[in-house]
């Protein structure tokens, strides 16, 4: 399924962490898990305009994958699959 996102919003795939800790302790699927704070861009709307008028084009785009906050974007579920869709504002940094 193809997204066109609106305004300044984004759609989020999220990347699952390991779940073998740094010390190498396996996790079972049982223990509490935090949500993601990493993803990759699926879609990206096109800006928005600031309060004066003038255009205001995404810092991010297809393919980038990104931190963004724990509790900022909303969860959605297309096709089967998890989504995650936020706002610019919502991502912290982009992943080199």
């Amino acid at each position: 399924m193809n997204f066109k996102p609106l305004s300044n919003h984004i759609f989020i795939e999220p990347i699952e962490e390991s779940k073998t800790t740094k010390s190498g302790i396996v996790l079972p699927d049982t223990a509490e898990k935090e949500k993601p704070i990493k993803g990759k861009v699926v879609a990206v709307g096109p800006g928005k305009f600031n309060e004066k008028g003038a255009y205001i084009s995404m810092s991010v785009k297809v393919g980038d994958k990104v931190l963004f906050k724990k509790y900022g974007p909303d969860e959605i579920e297309v096709d089967g699959k998890k989504y995650l869709v936020g706002e610019e504002d919502d991502i912290l940094a982009i992943i080199e």
